[in-house]
């Protein structure tokens, strides 16, 4: 029993990243478009029929230019907070479900739980993906690594982190005082140094894969981001997720069982749609 995982796009031009097991799936963001998607999870050979849930983290349109068409053309409901849905995608009301912070979201054998971050959107979340024991973090669009990103982060079995700019770039590049201030300024993105720090102080001994993602192309490259994680990679496999194409198909999985604790659990229910 395992979790096979791939990051489809990663990056300020579109975020999608998708998670399951060998019956179903869910699409965390579908920020690139509909076709793209198909093309690249066929590359990969994973069906869109087993894609049962699409879950939004925020409304900036790297992360939702392509849910509308997406779950419309499939019939897929698309979680997504009341606050977010006010400025995201337009989707009929029927594939529309709300989520809330820490309670657990059941999609056939996979639990979903999403937790609140420091990003400027109107109501950020992040996710982590469980299933027989097995929990994959989907943590991007991060300013700061908050306790609830390191609660749910010292759980993971993998992760896609956000380690979007290196300082010295960011400092000495061309972006106007304002827009680096947003960067760095605890509700942006978070540097490839401070998410080192969480992967050296807080990752479980469980951990076994780690995806550096959404990495800025202006202020970051996968050499530099690489170089800073390596030497602490230890057993863990590093990779970064790619702004151009899908990545490979990591398979997730442990002989140890571990338990996924929920901040204040509550659990929802919801039928799938075949």
């Amino acid at each position: 029993m395992a979790l096979f995982i791939a990051s489809l796009n990663s990056g300020s031009n579109g975020n999608c990243y998708y998670i399951g097991n060998q019956n179903e799936a869910v699409l965390i963001d579908a920020g690139i478009s509909c076709r793209e998607i198909e093309i690249r999870m066929k590359q990969r050979g994973l069906s869109m029929k087993n894609i049962k849930a699409i879950f939004v983290s925020h409304e900036h349109t790297d992360h939702i230019k392509g849910v509308s068409t997406l779950a419309h053309k499939y019939t897929i409901p698309v979680y997504i907070t009341a606050e977010t849905a006010k400025h995201g995608p337009r989707l009929i009301k029927h594939l529309s479900n709300p989520f809330f912070a820490n309670e657990s979201i059941s999609i056939g054998d996979l639990m979903v739980v999403p937790f609140t971050k420091e990003h400027d959107a109107v109501d950020p979340h992040s996710f982590v993906v469980s299933f027989n024991g097995i929990t994959v973090g989907i943590i991007t669009d991060i300013g700061i690594a908050c306790d609830q990103v390191k609660h749910y982060f010292k759980q993971c079995h993998a992760v896609f982190l956000e380690s979007n700019y290196d300082e010295t770039l960011l400092e000495t590049g061309r972006y106007s005082l304002l827009l680096k201030n947003r960067i760095r300024g605890g509700k942006g993105h978070i540097s490839n140094r401070e998410a080192l720090d969480l992967f050296n102080n807080h990752r479980s001994p469980h951990l076994t894969h780690l995806l550096l993602s959404h990495l800025s192309k202006e202020n970051n490259s996968p050499e530099i981001a690489m170089q800073l994680f390596q030497p602490s990679a230890g057993k863990v496999q590093i990779m970064v997720a790619s702004r151009y194409e899908a990545s490979e198909v990591f398979k997730i999985s442990t002989e140890k069982v571990s338990v996924l604790k929920v901040a204040n659990p509550k659990t929802r229910q919801f039928r799938l749609f075949e």
